[in-house]
């Protein structure tokens, strides 16, 4: 599951760092940028990617649609080129659910060593 580890003083995102955040390779989000059209980061006069909090926000929709839920990823790009921010929210919603989920978990486990 991605997480929101994210540092909010930065600008700024190598692909590394992006790719870690998700548990992905550099080259799977170099191939979500040309299956996708809104992952689009910035290069750098070097030819370096540089992710913004937007990118790694659709980059996030994007996982969440493939690798959380396993769709296919035409039917994926269907779905964010239909609603962009249905989808959004639905990455939202489930990624406060998992953390709502892993509490409880922790919570149990503390009660079973009570016990």
């Amino acid at each position: 599951m991605a997480t929101n580890n994210s540092d909010k003083s930065k600008i700024f995102y190598s692909i590394s760092e992006v790719a870690e955040m998700f548990d992905v390779t550099e080259s799977l989000l170099r191939y979500w940028e040309k299956m996708f059209p809104s992952i689009k980061p910035r290069k750098s006069s070097r030819n370096i990617r540089q992710y913004t909090a937007e990118d790694i926000e659709d980059v996030r929709i994007v996982h969440n649609l493939v690798k959380v839920r396993g769709m296919k990823l035409s039917l994926a790009k269907d779905i964010i080129r239909k609603n962009h921010q249905g989808a959004k929210e639905s990455t939202e919603v489930l990624e406060r659910l998992q953390a709502v989920r892993n509490e409880l978990d922790a919570m149990r486990k503390e009660l079973e060593m009570i016990n």
